[in-house]
């Protein structure tokens, strides 16, 4: 491997607050997966941009794929809002007032979750895990 495809080179990953966010709620609400990605050419800084996929390529590119959860401080992961379940003879109505509920909770979560970026977070690299800083954008 070349020292700049090494992932083990990289100290500090730098993550937009809204793509950590977006990323989780992305997982929570829809099938697929979203990460936040860095790719390669790898070195001391780098830039974790969301990306979303069906099948996982980081073994085919070289990218890291950090999973959103563990970019979030562990009270933001748990206070996530849960779809209340709907019941099977409910009115639209009703239906319809149980969405927009659960879009709120998730509105004012996302609020809360913005400043509940994680200081630090494990990379996982072909020689084992590294624990890089993580340095929010505004």
């Amino acid at each position: 491997m070349t020292a700049d495809a090494d992932p083990s080179a990289i100290r500090s990953i730098a993550v937009s607050r809204d793509d950590v966010v977006d990323a989780f709620v992305y997982g929570r609400e829809n099938p697929g997966a979203a990460v936040l990605r860095v790719t390669p050419p790898f070195h001391g800084r780098m830039r974790a941009r969301i990306h979303v996929y069906r099948a996982d390529d980081a073994r085919v590119t070289g990218a890291v794929h950090v999973r959103p959860e563990t970019l979030l401080e562990d009270d933001a992961v748990a206070s996530y809002p849960a779809l209340e379940d709907e019941r099977e003879d409910a009115s639209s109505d009703e239906t319809e007032r149980v969405r927009k509920r659960h879009a709120e909770a998730v509105d004012a979560w996302r609020e809360r979750a913005r400043e509940a970026i994680a200081e630090t977070v494990a990379l996982e690299t072909p020689d084992g895990s590294t624990t890089v800083s993580v340095k929010p954008l505004e």
